[in-house]
């Protein structure tokens, strides 16, 4: 049977173990198990399916050390960065359960002396989840658990640059003996995820990049099922005049770095008013200038490895081609010569023109680009070029600019100085090429069902 490698790219690659590719009579196997558990998972009712998913987040907080080994292994996150992971998936995990009763409940809408309406969430059937390699814990949880409380089964698909990760939370789900069919799990590349997209299924829910999240969304189309889809960002960052530089430069450079710069939603064009443009660009370089960048399993490391080969060597391209054209490097703006592994030095780009990828794509790796601006129009028109629209930042001593700049961004999101969107009751997705529907919240769960009115006599 052919095998799906996980290596360990801050390792130089080293081979850290195996797991079984899933065939096509396996994902189809699966598909049918999940057809046959449908309707009984469904009639089951939120407050018993809770009760199993209970047990799955105690399961989940007893193996939080190996999903941490795990992560880090596979990754290159470092410790600090994978402790944010582990942790950030619990509270989401609890907040789900502890709202899917109230926010799945039947809604009236109509009350007279003749009849009542009201609205019931009923689920899709089976959801296919296909989540990325960046947080594969707290992905799991964002993409399977609303779907399982929400009365939909899942089949499950992680990345495979860390199938691992997959393989211990598919032995963490069996151990809590759900009933056959309600969750199961396949693995490979995208090879497996198209196979996955074309068998019977209702429902995907898809976080990754825009180029797969397309391909994705087309194959939904053929089948005429809905598609959840979280993609990929090149989040804005304002900084307006009269602004206290030091009480955000901590913010901003979290904001960038977290994660070796690996996140949709992290920021990664920096527009910044000309009066504060060189305190800035200082005040980040002597920040990175702190940092260490090195072996993830130390707990001094604050930036690990990118997650794979083609990752930093798809970043290395970006910035050099942004060298050529003219911009200009700060800090950093090459790979590790002396680790051996996915390493790249964490980057500060000035300079920076419209015409150079690391502006026009997505740049996922620890590379920030930093440029002027004079007047709020001229900020609001370099934010908003982009094909992307998943976050945004401003930062202002002004709430009336605050509030008028907010209604103007196109993103999903919109954070202002020290304040973070990254509460579970607040629904997160993106506009334009950053995805559609949305994930969290009430809105979150109700995108996982369907809405049925019923209207009887009393």
């Amino acid at each position: 049977m052919a095998k799906l490698i996980s290596t360990n790219p801050a390792k130089n690659y080293k081979v850290i173990g195996s797991v079984d590719i899933s065939t096509l009579q396996e994902i189809k196997k699966k598909v049918a198990d999940a057809h046959q558990a449908k309707t009984a998972w469904k009639e089951m009712g939120v407050k018993k399916r809770i009760v199993y998913l209970e047990n799955m987040y105690q399961k989940f907080k007893d193996n939080k050390e190996k999903l941490l080994s795990l992560i880090i292994q596979e990754t290159g996150k470092c410790v600090k960065d994978a402790r944010v992971e582990v942790e950030r998936y619990d509270n989401p995990f609890k907040w789900f359960l502890e709202n899917a009763e109230l926010y799945l409940q039947d809604e009236a809408t109509h009350e007279d002396d003749i009849m009542i309406h009201k609205i019931v969430y009923e689920p899709f059937g089976v959801a296919a989840v296909i989540t990325p390699w960046n947080h594969p814990v707290a992905m799991f949880v964002w993409g399977v658990i609303p779907n399982l409380l929400s009365g939909n089964v899942v089949v499950f698909k992680t990345s495979e640059e860390c199938p691992l990760s997959g393989r211990l939370i598919e032995k963490i789900i069996n151990s809590v003996k759900l009933p056959q069919g309600v969750f199961s799990e396949v693995y490979g590349d995208k090879k497996v995820g198209q196979l996955l997209m074309k068998q019977n299924i209702n429902l995907v829910w898809f976080t990754g990049s825009s180029r797969a999240g397309k391909e994705v969304y087309k194959e939904a189309g053929k089948k005429f099922i809905k598609a959840i889809l979280e993609m990929g960002g090149s989040n804005p960052g304002i900084i307006f005049e009269n602004v206290d530089v030091d009480r955000f430069i901590d913010k901003i450079y979290a904001k960038r770095f977290l994660c070796c710069g690996q996140s949709c939603d992290a920021l990664k064009r920096l527009i910044v008013h000309e009066s504060l443009f060189d305190e800035v660009v200082q005040k980040l370089r002597l920040k990175i200038e702190e940092k260490k960048v090195g072996d993830p399993e130390d707990e001094t490391t604050d930036i690990g490895s990118l997650a794979a080969k083609r990752q930093v060597d798809l970043l290395d391209l970006q910035v050099k081609d942004a060298i050529k054209k003219g911009a200009k490097v700060i800090i950093g703006g090459r790979r590790l010569e002396h680790l051996k592994g996915a390493y790249y030095l964490p980057t500060l780009l000035t300079n920076v023109k419209k015409n150079m990828r690391v502006w026009s794509e997505e740049v996922f790796g620890p590379v920030l680009v930093i440029v002027p601006f004079r007047t709020e129009e001229e900020a609001l028109q370099l934010a908003n070029d982009t094909k992307y629209g998943l976050g945004s930042l401003i930062f202002t001593s002004d709430k009336e600019r605050a509030k008028r700049v907010s209604a103007k961004l196109e993103s999903g999101t919109v954070e202002i100085n020290a304040a973070s969107h990254w509460l579970p009751c607040n629904p997160f997705g993106g506009y334009k090429e950053s995805g559609m529907g949305r994930e969290f919240g009430k809105q979150g769960f109700q995108e996982l069902t369907q809405i049925k009115v019923i209207s009887m006599e009393k």
